[in-house]
């Protein structure tokens, strides 16, 4: 059975390629420097053909593998609850670094985790070593693969990313863990 990977074409919308890779964004811009900003960036509706060709008529096909071999690589950089858990359990436990909103941290948060505070990431690029273990948490998986690739980008070697994040562990690893959702409101 294919999966949502396999049916991104060249016709497909941005929203539909994020969709199936979650960091095709990241990767655009890592390569070809599209979607970083609102200069380069694009909607959600535009296709990925109509994307490439109005960025230097970039090959198709080429973009494409570009951003499936990044999602490969992504991939790699997410450890599952289970074995986070056992690795709390069992030792050595990696650092655990929560990427959340304070409010959200203050309100539930895996015990012994840090909030990614400026004070925390000054400790962390100026004295932490570069072989540091650790995992990058946030709320449901989306937004813990770029805080890893900044450290990942800066030289440590051992950071990991929370598959499906905080609401995944406490369905998973800690069913105690209270489990929320983010109310998004529009201002008027």
């Amino acid at each position: 059975m294919p999966g949502p990977s396999d049916i991104i074409t060249e016709k497909s919308t941005m929203r539909e390629v994020l969709e199936a890779f979650p960091g095709a964004q990241r990767a655009l811009f890592r390569k070809y420097h599209i979607g970083g900003c609102s200069s380069c960036g694009f909607q959600p509706e535009e296709t990925l053909q109509d994307l490439c060709r109005r960025n230097n008529d970039l090959n198709v096909a080429e973009v494409l593998q570009h951003i499936r071999t990044s999602h490969d690589q992504d991939s790699k950089i997410f450890i599952s609850p289970a074995e986070l858990s056992e690795r709390i359990k069992n030792g050595p436990a990696p650092k655990l670094i929560d990427v959340r909103a304070r409010e959200e941290y203050e309100a539930v948060r895996i015990e012994g985790s840090l909030l990614l505070s400026q004070e925390t990431m000054q400790e962390i690029m100026g004295a932490w070593p570069r072989t540091e273990t650790f995992v990058i948490i946030d709320h449901q998986g989306k937004n813990g693969l770029d805080a890893a690739a900044y450290f990942l980008g800066h030289g440590f070697e051992n950071v990991r990313c929370l598959r499906g994040g905080l609401d995944a562990w406490s369905r998973e690893a800690d069913s105690k863990l209270p489990r929320y959702r983010l109310e998004h409101t529009t201002a008027k």
